[in-house]
């Protein structure tokens, strides 16, 4: 009796440590100029679990399909980290999320805005899309930052500066 007794605790224990272990979120994010529709991404991707981590993408991999951010990547980091959606900030993952970072990180989720085409979609979220564990959220309409940059120059060249 004890010892079936004990098998039963050791059942709850397992069924009560597997309901704590925290959904974990994966984006990765430029950020630069951090604005409200950034804040919104995070709010919608942390919707899918309860731990959100945010791979901040470095400059030169930016690069290859974007721009050249504004701010530093060290600065972009800082401004994410302190956003009170944000668990957890990796500096510099690579741009194509593959399926040995999914299991190191033990990510649930990987969530990403709904403005990708489905080519570049496949492309850096390909090791996702074959486990069935990304998902979409939104994009927010009206914020972005080359709307803000666009702004700052056509203030500047109506002498707003």
């Amino acid at each position: 009796m004890k010892r079936y007794l004990s098998l039963i605790l050791l059942g709850l224990l397992c069924t009560i440590n597997a309901e704590e272990k925290p959904i974990r979120v994966y984006v990765d994010i430029v950020g630069d100029m951090f604005h409200a529709g950034h804040v919104e991404f995070f709010k919608k991707a942390k919707s899918f679990g309860d731990y959100l981590i945010v791979g901040v993408l470095a400059d030169d991999v930016v690069e290859e399909y974007k721009r050249r951010p504004v701010i530093s990547l060290e600065d972009r980091a800082k401004v994410i980290e302190a956003c009170k959606y944000v668990d957890e900030v990796i500096v510099a993952p690579p741009l194509r999320l593959t399926e040995e970072m999914i299991d190191e990180l033990k990510i649930d989720y990987v969530v990403h805005g709904d403005d990708f085409n489905k080519d570049l979609l496949e492309d850096q979220y390909g090791a996702s899309l074959k486990r069935g564990i990304f998902r979409t959220v939104p994009y927010t309409k009206g914020i972005s930052t080359t709307n803000i940059i666009q702004r700052i120059i056509q203030r500047h060249l109506d002498g707003d500066f």
